[in-house]
């Protein structure tokens, strides 16, 4: 059986917490906006997808991803 501090995280952290919101808003938004025809707001909501994913990597890399040295925490 393997101990609970040799595992990586998975993903929990606030690079990846952060990121799964954004994205989780752009979903919603595009999603919303194709039901009422408002395409304009279909590309704001990929837009904000996109967003996501280039913000968790700006904070992984400024050492709010797993293991990251500005992580608190007794993970």
């Amino acid at each position: 059986m393997s101990n609970i501090s040799d595992e990586p995280g998975h993903g929990s952290s606030p690079a990846a917490w952060t990121a799964v919101v954004i994205m989780l808003i752009g979903f919603a938004i595009a999603t919303a906006s194709l039901f009422l025809d408002a395409y304009a707001l279909v590309f704001v909501g990929a837009a904000l997808v996109v967003i996501g994913l280039i913000v968790g990597g700006v904070m992984k890399a400024l050492g709010f991803g797993v293991g990251g040295s500005r992580v608190g925490g007794s993970h």
